[in-house]
Order: structure tokens, then C-alpha cells, then sequence
């Protein structure tokens, strides 16, 4: 059961919608099903002699009280409106349980406390099947304002102890982290387009993966513009400083064919100016190099750095935890555009489940996961990941997504790990269709069976608590090859062993030999950086790219997902 609380300062507009056709005439039989007093409240679904205009004289009483008091001045956002939606499939509910329904919702949120002969007027009208639209003038009958403080959490609340008692589906409890939902007329406008996703919608992703690869609060809003996407910029009076700012989507506009504008803050709260700057500097760091200085870089570094989201998350620390699971957000968005192949579109799906997992109400320490973003960043301008790199990262991800959910568990944030369970099986699935390939080319080269012998006295010398269940896995055969591999590269396979079964546990692992392959595989290669470090001394390293606008990796990223298609 979902509320969804909101004010306005139009009452006589909300009361015809209510008992109107609806926008799509999807009202039917709309009529109130509960009142501050059903005595006493005309119902023009009922009472055909009763007007739109009378019933809202009627609800407008005390505000009109209110209003001579003040000189003709009513309050502002007077007017209290909370739809409230059971789950789909749900079970149906009668008129007199809604009726319960909304007594409970108003008793919760201070509108209409029980007993309160004082309490604000309100109704409650029901003209489909699985909700109700609660509306309510916020001027009591003592002239004073009602206590509605933190409504909306109050509301979803009283929701989850409805759901147990009318035996409902148990809907997730929020933490007023979320996202705004989409209006219906959002949702309506995009289906006559023929739109998948609503302008809101199309914008927030946009927003969030552009805001994750760019270093500068200007290059956000120059990356913006360059996908087409009109950006407004609100400056203060005295400073001339961005203090806001809004997006509209290319082709979406109003009746009078002006665009029609999302406020940052409006479409994600994490995506307002002043939480941006928190993520991004005003202006370019000087010596922070834009490219990598070897392929493999990029994709080392950030699974480097999930591996310390991974540890943060173990923390005691939930400031820096949060701040890791911003980061690991915005890496996922960068490493779905760095990814090519068919499984893209299961990353950019867990980038998009994984939004609302990257926000609670615990404030982000944001400095403390700064390696983290700044990895990611790099995957910007990074070619495909140099042999298994690009999988190995991948399956970083998905244990990090799972820890996340974890962590949002264990902390009470039911939408948050729901959102990252759901990140999960996306990018589980998105590795496994990456991985599959790989892993059996890895089997099909596995070395002699002496040299895995070798392997294998190496496996129980390095990790002799897990070497048993190392060689049973069935990718030991891959794990094989992997060692075999970096032992040609110059490196010594006991002690790349010993360090990988460091870096977390590995009794809970499924596969531990497929763990410890991918592990193997992110080391960097100490042979090969010392040869590029003679190279660049002797100056016979190749170029590097040429500069280019910090618009052009990103607009690729997106290219081909535009709204109007």
C-alpha cells in the first residue's frame, strides 16, 4: 500500500479531478467514501443536486475563516492531498475498509487526529478499484495549522501496520530518499508519444550517467547540452553563483510549446546543484591525468577500489560506507559505457536498479570514497578491458552489489536493498553472459597435467585451509590456466595465491577457484609496468591521445538511446 503526500494551493481544481472522468476517463464511480463528517459533506457522486463549486465551499470553510482573519490572504500550499494505492494484484478492498484506510492515514499524519473536534475538514474519494485520493485544508477550526511534520513517513507507517492487518502485500518502508515518481499525466504523455520511459525518467538517467563520468560541475552541464538536453541555470541575486538548476528533454514540451522543466532536486535528491558539488569540483584538478597510462589501468584501479568499497561496507563507519555506495553507483553507469557486447544492456539495468540503493538517510562522508569515483571516471576514456580485465571487474560488482544489499539490510533500508538485490540479478546476469565465453576458451587451454600438479602443490602450500575445495571446483581447470598465464608474465604463482586468498574470505564462496582466477587476473603485472617505466625513461612510449572535449566519451556512452527514437 503506497501513499503519496503532496500540498497545492487548489482546491476546486483537485476536488473536479477527483470526481471528473479522468484524464484517460479511467474514473468510475467515483464517490467519498470517508469524511471529517459524511453528514456533512455533499457528494456530487452521489448526490447529483450537489456541485463541484459546493463541495468545495464546503471544504473550503475554515480556510475561509482563516482567510478573512488574514485579510483576504489564504496560507500557503493549504491544500493536503495523499492518494493511497494498494500493490498490483492485490486484494480488493470495500468501501467502508478505505474508509478505515483513510480514518487511520488522517488519525497518523496529524490532519485529523481521533477525537480532534478541531481537526482540519477532509475527504476521502475512491473512483477505482485499488485506491483512494485523500484531500484535505490545512487551516483547522481554531484557526491554527495541523502538526504534519515528517507526514509522508507517517503515512507509509500507518501503511505497513495496514498491510499486516488487512493480510496486503508488504510493500518496502522509504526513508524520503526516493526519487519523485512520475505523474499519471507524465506517464500518459509518454504512452501518446510512444515512450517507454516518461521525460522525468529519461532525464534522471541521463543526469546520473553524465554526472558520474565528468570531473567538473561545468563539464556536467556542458556534456548535458551536447546530448541535446536544454539546461537552465538559476543564479543568486548578489554572487552570480549557480544556485540551481533545471533540464528539459529534447521535444517535451507544453500545451503552449514552451519546454517543460525538471528542477535537479525534482529529479533525484542526489542530483540538486548542492549535492552535485559535493561529488564534483568547481573546476579541473591540474595535474590529474585524463588518460591512463597503460590499457590496463582503468579497469585495475577500480576493482582496486571496490575491493576498499568492499572493506568500507565491513566498517564501522557508515559515512564512508554510503559514500562508497554513491561512488560504486556512478561506477556502474561508467562501466556499463565501457563495456561493449550484448550484456551491456543487463549493466546499464543494474546501473538503473542501483540508483535507489545509493542513497538512505545516512550522510555520505564523500571524501572517503573518492579513489573509488575516481577509478570509475577513468573508465571514461578507456578502451576495452585488456584481456579478462573487463570481466574480472565484473565480477567485483557483483559481490560488492550483494554486500551492499547486506548492508542495507542489516540497517533497516528495506527499499535500498530490495533496489539492490534487484541490481544484483542484473549484473549477475550480465557477467555470466560475458563470462561464459571466456571461462571455457581459459578450460579448453588449460596446461599439462604436470604443470597443474605443480599448481596444485602450490594451491595447498599457499591456501592449505581452502585447498581441498580449490580443487574440487570445477573451474579449477581455468584457474589453471589463469596461474599459467601469469607465470609467464614474470610473476610467481605461490605467492600471487597467497595474496589473492588475503584479499576476503573464501568460505562462502560457491567457486573459489573461479574467485581466485578473477582475483589473479586484476593483479597488476609488476614485469610488465617496469617495462613501461623503461619506456617512457627512454621516451619510446607511444603518444598519448589527443585531448578531446570531455562531451565526446560520454555522448558516445549514450549514443543511440535518445527519447525520440
Amino acid at each position: 500500500m503506497v501513499p503519496d503526500v503532496s500540498t497545492g494551493s487548489d482546491s476546486r481544481g483537485l476536488i473536479a479531478y477527483l470526481f471528473g472522468p479522468g484524464r484517460r476517463d479511467e474514473h468510475t464511480n467515483p464517490h467519498i467514501v470517508a469524511a471529517w463528517d459524511m453528514a456533512g459533506a455533499p457528494d456530487p457522486g452521489r448526490d447529483p443536486a450537489a456541485t463541484y463549486s459546493q463541495l468545495a465551499r464546503r471544504l473550503d470553510h475554515h480556510v475561509d475563516l482563516r482567510t478573512r482573519e488574514l485579510g483576504g490572504k489564504k496560507p500557503p500550499q493549504h491544500v493536503w492531498h495523499c492518494p493511497v494505492r494498494t500493490a498490483p494484484g492485490d486484494l480488493y478492498l470495500t468501501d467502508a475498509e478505505w474508509a478505515e484506510v483513510a480514518r487511520r492515514v488522517v488519525h497518523a499524519t496529524g490532519i485529523a487526529p481521533d477525537g480532534d473536534e478541531r481537526a482540519c475538514r477532509w475527504i476521502a474519494v475512491r473512483h477505482a478499484d485499488d485506491h483512494i485520493h485523500i484531500m484535505a485544508t490545512t487551516v483547522r477550526a481554531d484557526g491554527r495549522r495541523p502538526r504534519t511534520h515528517q507526514d509522508g513517513r507517517r503515512a507509509q507507517a500507518e501503511c505497513r501496520r495496514i498491510e499486516a492487518e488487512f493480510g496486503l502485500r508488504r510493500l518496502k518502508s522509504g526513508d524520503l530518499t526516493a526519487p519523485r515518481t512520475p505523474t499519471g499525466a507524465e506517464r500518459a504523455k509518454a504512452e501518446r508519444q510512444g515512450q517507454t520511459v516518461t521525460a522525468r525518467q529519461w532525464l534522471r538517467e541521463r543526469a546520473y550517467a553524465v554526472a558520474a563520468a565528468v570531473h567538473t560541475e561545468a563539464d556536467y552541464f556542458t556534456v548535458l547540452q551536447s546530448l541535446g538536453i536544454k539546461v537552465k541555470t538559476r543564479l543568486g541575486p548578489e554572487s552570480g553563483d549557480v544556485i540551481g538548476y533545471s533540464l528539459a528533454a529534447p521535444g517535451d514540451t507544453n500545451s503552449a510549446g514552451e519546454p517543460v522543466w525538471y528542477g535537479g532536486s525534482k529529479l533525484a535528491p542526489d542530483l540538486s546543484i548542492n549535492r552535485l558539488r559535493e561529488r564534483l569540483p568547481d573546476q579541473e584538478i591540474a595535474d590529474r591525468p585524463r588518460f591512463p597510462a597503460e590499457p590496463a589501468d582503468p579497469w585495475q584501479h577500480t576493482i582496486a577500489a571496490i575491493q576498499t568499497a568492499h572493506n568500507a561496507l565491513e566498517s564501522d563507519d557508515d559515512a564512508a560506507a554510503q559514500a562508497h555506495l554513491a561512488a560504486f553507483g556512478d561506477a556502474l553507469y561508467n562501466i556499463a559505457s565501457a563495456t561493449p557486447g550484448p550484456h551491456r544492456a543487463e549493466l546499464r539495468a543494474a546501473a538503473t536498479a542501483f540508483n535507489r540503493a545509493r542513497r538512505s538517510a545516512t550522510r555520505a562522508d564523500h571524501q572517503a570514497a573518492h579513489a573509488l569515483r575516481q577509478a570509475a571516471k577513468e573508465l571514461t576514456y578507456a578502451s576495452n578491458g585488456p584481456g579478462g580485465l573487463a570481466i574480472a571487474l565484473l565480477f567485483a560488482t557483483v559481490h560488492l552489489t550483494r554486500a551492499a544489499a547486506k548492508w542495507h539490510e542489516q540497517r533497516g533500508h528495506e527499499q535500498q536493498a530490495a533496489a539492490a538485490d534487484e541490481a544484483f540479478r542484473h549484473l549477475q546476469a550480465g557477467y555470466q553472459q560475458a563470462a561464459a565465453p571466456v571461462l571455457a576458451d581459459l578450460a579448453r587451454r588449460a596446461p599439462r597435467a604436470a604443470t597443474a600438479s605443480r599448481y596444485e602443490q602450490d594451491v595447498r602450500a599457499a591456501l592449505p585451509d581452502h585447498a581441498d575445495r580449490i580443487l574440487a571446483d570445477p573451474t579449477w581447470t581455468v584457474m589453471t590456466t589463469t596461474l599459467a598465464h601469469a607465470e609467464t608474465a614474470g610473476q610467481d604463482p605461490r605467492r600471487l595465491l597467497a595474496e589473492a586468498g588475503t584479499q576476503r574470505e573464501l568460505d562462502s564462496a560457491e567457486h573459489p577457484a573461479e574467485v581466485l582466477a578473477w582475483r589473479i587476473t586484476a593483479q597488476p603485472n609488476r614485469r610488465t609496468r617496469a617495462a613501461h617505466s623503461r619506456s617512457i625513461i627512454s621516451g619510446t612510449s607511444p603518444m598519448p591521445p589527443a585531448p578531446h572535449s570531455p562531451a565526446a566519451p560520454v555522448a558516445m556512452s549514450l549514443e543511440g538511446r535518445s527519447r525520440h527514437r
